[in-house]
């Protein structure tokens, strides 16, 4: 393809990425990718910014709305 510093294996990995920013589950990543180990797969879960944001909100929403901790 002509791009210095470019391998295939960035596709896979960009592609794994993606799946798990869409909230694949740690064993639908791994059978997505033939991975055995769930070690394998937890390298694709990376945390991003926007995700962090989203648990910020919800927890954010579920206190707010429940004014107490529940048991």
């Amino acid at each position: 393809m002509g791009l210095a510093g470019f391998h295939f294996h960035d596709l896979r990995h960009t592609g794994n990425t993606l799946a798990a920013s869409a909230r694949a589950s740690t064993r639908e990543l791994m059978h997505r990718m033939g991975h055995a180990t769930m070690r394998a797969a937890l390298i694709y879960q990376h945390a991003t910014s926007e995700r962090d944001h989203e648990i910020a909100r919800t927890m954010d929403r579920r206190i707010a709305g429940e004014g107490r901790c529940r048991r």
